[in-house]
C-alpha cells in the first residue's frame, strides 16, 4: 500500500506538469486582442452623447395674476431695470413692473410676457386682445397696505404694474385692477444683445440689453484679447453688471447665459480704444 506522502507528492507533480499548459491556453492570442479592441471601439462609435445645444426658449403655461397700471415715460419705464430709454432701446411703450415675486431682483429684467384681460366682462375689452410687454421695472412691496387692498405688489402675489400708455389695450382706466391671465414668450428683436459701458478705470459697469430668445440674463462673463482671461461679472442691480477686472485697453467680449442655460458669445464686440458712455453689439440669442 501505497503512503500518504507518496501519494500527496505524486498529485503535486501532477499539477506542476498541467499548470502552464492550462494558462497558454487561457490567454488571448495577439489576434485576439485585437478583435476585442476593434469591437469596443464599434461601440464606443455608437454611443450618443449629449447635444450642446439647448432647444429654444418656447412659450410658457398660461398663469393667473391680476394688473393695475402706472404713470411715467420712456425715461422712467426702465426705472429698476436701468434701461435708459425704452423707446429708444426698441422697447416701446409696452412695459411692465413686476412684482417682488417675478422681479426676482432684477433676473426678470428683459424678460416678454403675453398678458389678457380675463374673467371681467364688465371691463375687458371686446375679444380679451393679448398684450405683449417686457418687464423693465420693479413694482415695489407696500406692507402698509393688505394684499387684496391697495398692497397689490406685496409678496406673495404676482402683480403686474403696466405702463399706462398700453394699458387700455386691455381695459378702460377705470378698472383701476383686473384680473389677467399671462404667460411667459420668447423675445424678438432686431439686431444683436446690446452692451452699454459705464464706470470708471477701477470700476467697470455694464448694461446688457436688446436680449432676444429667453430675454432675462443670469450670467454674463467677459474677456479681453491680451491680459483679462474670462471673468465673470456680478450682478450690480437690474440689467446691470459690474466687475472690478481691468477692461481698459483691451477688445473686449462677452458670453450671456440666458435663464434657460442657452449662452450667446460675442466675439471681440469693442475695439481696444473703446471709450466709457459707448454702446456696442454683439451676437444675440437666435
Amino acid at each position: 500500500m501505497a503512503s500518504p506522502l507518496k501519494s500527496i507528492l505524486a498529485t503535486l507533480l501532477l499539477l506542476a506538469i498541467a499548470l502552464p499548459d492550462c494558462q497558454a491556453k487561457s490567454k488571448p492570442s495577439l489576434l485576439g486582442k485585437q478583435a476585442i479592441h476593434h469591437a469596443i471601439g464599434r461601440q464606443a462609435n455608437h454611443i450618443e452623447l449629449p447635444k450642446r445645444h439647448k432647444p429654444k426658449f418656447r412659450p410658457g403655461p398660461w398663469k393667473k395674476a391680476h394688473a393695475t397700471f402706472y404713470e411715467g415715460g420712456s425715461g422712467t419705464f426702465g426705472g429698476a431695470c436701468n434701461y435708459k430709454d425704452v423707446a429708444g432701446e426698441g422697447y416701446g411703450m409696452n412695459t411692465v413692473a413686476l412684482s417682488s415675486v417675478l422681479f426676482r431682483n432684477g433676473q426678470a429684467c428683459g424678460a416678454c410676457f403675453e398678458i389678457k384681460c380675463a374673467d371681467s366682462p364688465q371691463w375687458c375689452k371686446l375679444g380679451q386682445p393679448s398684450l405683449f410687454v417686457t418687464a423693465t421695472d420693479h413694482c415695489p412691496p407696500n406692507p402698509s397696505l393688505p394684499n387684496d387692498n391697495g398692497g397689490w405688489c406685496n409678496v406673495p402675489r404676482e402683480h403686474f404694474d403696466i405702463a399706462k400708455p398700453v394699458f387700455s389695450q386691455l381695459a378702460g382706466y377705470k378698472a383701476g385692477i383686473i384680473p389677467i391671465q399671462y404667460r411667459r414668450l420668447p423675445c424678438k428683436k432686431q439686431g444683436g444683445i446690446r452692451f452699454t459701458i459705464l464706470g470708471n478705470p477701477w470700476f467697470y459697469q455694464v448694461i446688457v440689453w436688446n436680449v432676444g430668445g429667453a430675454g432675462d440674463v443670469v450670467s454674463v462673463q467677459v474677456k479681453g484679447d491680451d491680459k483679462l482671461k474670462w471673468t465673470q461679472m456680478e450682478r450690480d442691480w437690474g440689467a446691470t453688471w459690474k466687475t472690478s477686472a481691468i477692461l481698459h485697453g483691451e477688445s473686449l467680449s462677452f458670453r450671456v447665459r440666458a435663464s434657460d442655460e442657452r449662452y450667446s458669445t460675442s466675439w471681440h464686440v469693442t475695439p481696444k480704444n473703446w471709450q466709457f458712455g459707448q454702446t456696442y453689439e454683439g451676437k444675440n440669442f437666435k
